[in-house]
C-alpha cells in the first residue's frame, strides 16, 4: 500500500440517501491534494448506508484511490433516480397498493417484502458498477486492512458490523454491538442501505436487516476495532449549524416529520459520537504519561471531521425538486415535501445528476478550504497543486 502516514487511518462514510454525493466530492479533494499515482492513505474503510456503497466503491480499488473516486464520480455525476428505485407509475402503484394492503389486512406472504419504494434497480446498478471480487485482491496485496458495511438487525436489534479484512482481525462483541468477519456481497450493501418502510429489508443468513444507521450508536468505532489508530470522518449534515427555534402555528408536515426521523438516524449518532470521542480525548490528556503507558486501552484517537458548510443540504434539494420524476413527485406531494419545510425528505431521495453534481461540488470546495488541515492528517508532503475542479455531467 502506498503509506502516506506509519499510522493506519480509517475512512468513515456516513449514511444519508443522496446526500452521499457530497462524499465523492470531498474524497475528490483528497486525491487531488495526495497527487501522486495511485496514492492511498485509508487502510480501513467503513461506510453506512449510502455512505457504504461509496466505501465499497473505493475499496474495489483500494489500489489506486484516484481511479475509485473517478469511477465514483462518473456514476454520481450521471445518476438517476430510476437507477435507485422504481419511477414508472406502474412500479410505483404497485408498490403503495402492496404497503396498504398489507397495513389494512396483513401479509398475505410472509416471505414477501413490503415498502413503499421498490430499490431493485439498485441492486443491479451495483451489480454493474462495482467489483467486488476485487476485494479480496487489494487485501491480500496489502492496499487495504479491511473494508466494514454496518447493518441493523430487526430481530437481533443488533447494530452488525460486516467486515471483510486481513485474516488476523477478529470480530467483537459489545452492547448492542457486533463486528462480523464475512466476505462483503451485494446483499450486505442492500441491507445496510434499506431504509426502514421506504424499501425491503434483505435477508443474510438468520435474520433480516434494515438500514445501518438506524441502531448504530458509535459509528466511528468499528474503524477503531479493525485496527484504526486515526479516523477521518466524512459527514452529511451542516458542519456547526446553527438553528433558530422559531414560533409556528402549524402542525408538522409528515415530510418534517419523516425528515427528522431520517435525521435522527443519519446524523444524530455520528455527531454524538464524535462529541463523545472528543470529550475522551480531552479526558485522556489530562492523564499523566506514565499511567497512560501501563494502560494500553487508554489512546487518543486523533478525528478530522468534513461535512458540509454555508449551504444547508435542504435548500440545495429544493432547487432541483422539479428533477424528480413526475411519479415520486406526486407520490411525496401530499406529504409537503415538496414544500420548503419538508424538504429534508428529498435531500435523500433526489438522486438526479444535477442535484448530486452540485453536493459533489460542495464537497470538493469545503475540502479545500480545509486542504492544509487535511495534509496534515493524511501526513501529505507539501505540493504546487492550483487544480480547480467542476463536477460536470460526462
Amino acid at each position: 500500500m502506498t503509506q502516506l502516514s506509519t499510522q493506519k487511518i480509517g475512512l468513515v462514510l456516513s449514511g444519508g440517501g443522496a446526500r452521499a454525493a457530497y462524499q465523492v466530492g470531498v474524497l475528490k479533494a483528497i486525491s487531488t491534494l495526495i497527487d501522486t499515482p495511485c496514492g492511498n492513505p485509508f487502510a480501513v474503510i467503513c461506510g453506512t448506508s449510502a455512505g457504504g456503497l461509496n466505501a465499497a466503491g473505493l475499496a474495489s480499488r483500494a489500489d489506486c484511490l484516484s481511479d475509485a473516486v473517478a469511477q465514483l464520480e462518473h456514476v454520481w455525476a450521471n445518476f438517476r433516480t430510476s437507477q435507485v428505485y422504481r419511477t414508472d407509475w406502474a412500479g410505483v402503484l404497485n408498490c403503495a397498493l402492496k404497503f396498504l394492503w398489507t397495513m389494512a389486512f396483513g401479509r398475505l406472504h410472509k416471505d414477501r417484502p413490503v415498502s413503499l419504494l421498490d430499490n431493485t434497480p439498485l441492486y443491479f446498478l451495483l451489480e454493474r458498477e462495482l467489483m467486488l471480487s476485487r476485494i479480496s485482491e487489494v487485501i491480500e496485496t496489502g492496499h487495504l486492512d479491511a473494508l466494514c458495511i454496518t447493518a441493523s438487525g430487526y430481530t437481533s436489534a443488533e447494530s452488525v458490523s460486516f467486515f471483510q479484512g486481513k485474516r488476523e482481525l477478529e470480530g467483537w462483541k459489545r452492547a448492542r454491538r457486533v463486528g462480523i468477519h464475512t466476505n462483503i456481497s451485494i446483499e450486505h450493501l442492500m441491507a445496510s442501505a434499506a431504509i426502514p418502510l421506504l424499501f425491503p429489508a434483505v435477508r443474510i443468513n438468520r435474520e433480516y436487516f434494515g438500514d445501518g444507521a438506524m441502531r448504530q450508536l458509535a459509528p466511528i468505532s468499528p474503524a477503531l476495532h479493525l485496527g484504526a489508530e486515526k479516523v477521518m470522518v466524512i459527514g452529511v449534515s451542516n458542519d456547526g449549524e446553527t438553528v433558530t427555534r422559531e414560533k409556528t402555528d402549524g402542525y408538522p408536515s409528515i415530510a418534517q416529520v419523516v425528515t427528522n426521523i431520517l435525521n435522527s438516524s443519519f446524523i444524530d449518532s455520528l455527531e454524538g459520537d464524535i462529541e463523545r470521542l472528543t470529550r475522551i480525548n480531552r479526558t485522556i490528556s489530562h492523564i499523566p504519561d506514565d499511567v497512560r503507558q501501563h494502560n494500553t486501552k487508554l489512546k487518543h484517537v486523533d478525528v478530522l471531521v468534513i461535512s458540509p458548510s454555508n449551504k444547508t443540504l435542504d435548500q440545495i434539494a429544493m432547487k432541483h425538486a422539479l428533477d424528480l420524476p413526475r411519479s415520486i413527485r406526486s407520490f411525496v406531494y401530499g406529504s409537503g415535501a415538496m414544500k420548503r419545510g419538508g424538504a429534508g425528505v428529498l435531500s435523500y431521495l433526489l438522486f438526479e445528476g444535477a442535484y448530486c453534481q452540485e453536493l459533489m461540488q460542495l464537497g470538493y470546495d469545503d475540502a479545500m478550504k480545509k486542504s492544509e488541515a487535511i495534509k496534515a492528517f493524511l501526513h501529505i508532503p507539501e505540493v504546487h497543486n492550483n487544480n480547480v475542479v467542476a463536477f460536470k455531467k460526462a
